[in-house]
C-alpha cells in the first residue's frame, strides 16, 4: 500500500476545490441566502478533506451530494431554532410586537423568469430538484444519477417526464400569444 504524503494530499485537495467550488457555490447560492450559502460551501469542502481518499473520479456529482447534505442540516437545525424560539415566545412573550410591514412586491409577472419561477414552484419537489440539477448545474444523466441515488436510465426517465411536466406548467401559465382566432366562413377574417 503506497503511503500518500501531505504535500501530494494538499494537491490533490487543491485540484479538488478548483473543480468544484464554482458549481457547488452556484448551486448552493440558487437554494439558500448568501451567507448561508457560503457557510454551507466551507462545510462541504471540510467534509471533501476529510473524505479526500474516498471521492470518486467524477467528483462534482459526489460534492453536490455532500453540499445537499450539508445544506439539509443547516435547514434542520434552522427549524429547530425557529421551533425553540416560539416556544419560548409562548412562555414569555416580548412586551411589545414588531409591526408586520407588509409592502406588496412589485415583481413583474409579465417576464420570462417569473414564469419559469412560477412553473418550477408548482411541480413537484422531486421535478423541480432534477430540473434545476440539470439546467443550473447542467449536470448530465449519468451525474444526476449519482446526486440523486439512482440508475442513469431512470435519471433519464425523471428528468424527461420533469421537462414534461415543466412545459405543462409554462403553457398552462401562458398568456394570450396575439393569435386572432377566427370562426369558419367569416367574411372578417380576410381583411
Amino acid at each position: 500500500m503506497r503511503v500518500v504524503t501531505d504535500i501530494e494530499r494538499e494537491k490533490r485537495m487543491r485540484d479538488l476545490v478548483v473543480l468544484v467550488a464554482d458549481p457547488i457555490r452556484r448551486y448552493l447560492h440558487r437554494r439558500a441566502d448568501a451567507a448561508t450559502a457560503d457557510d454551507v460551501l466551507g462545510d462541504t469542502l471540510l467534509v471533501c478533506w476529510r473524505r479526500l481518499d474516498e471521492v470518486p473520479a467524477d467528483a462534482l456529482p459526489w460534492a453536490i451530494v455532500v453540499a445537499r447534505q450539508c445544506l439539509s442540516n443547516v435547514r434542520r437545525a434552522e427549524r429547530r431554532r425557529t421551533r425553540l424560539i416560539g416556544r419560548i415566545i409562548a412562555i414569555d412573550p416580548p412586551p411589545v410586537a414588531a409591526q408586520d410591514n407588509t409592502a406588496a412586491s412589485s415583481g413583474d409577472s409579465a417576464t420570462a423568469t417569473a414564469r419559469v419561477s412560477t412553473a418550477l414552484a408548482s411541480l413537484g419537489r422531486d421535478d423541480a430538484e432534477i430540473l434545476r440539477l440539470w439546467a443550473w448545474d447542467e449536470l448530465t444523466s449519468p451525474q444526476l444519477a449519482v446526486v440523486l441515488d439512482i440508475s442513469a436510465n431512470a435519471a433519464a426517465i425523471r428528468l424527461h417526464r420533469a421537462k414534461a411536466r415543466l412545459k405543462q406548467e409554462l403553457l398552462k401559465s401562458e398568456g394570450p400569444t396575439g393569435h386572432v382566432s377566427h370562426d369558419e366562413g367569416s367574411t372578417d377574417a380576410r381583411r
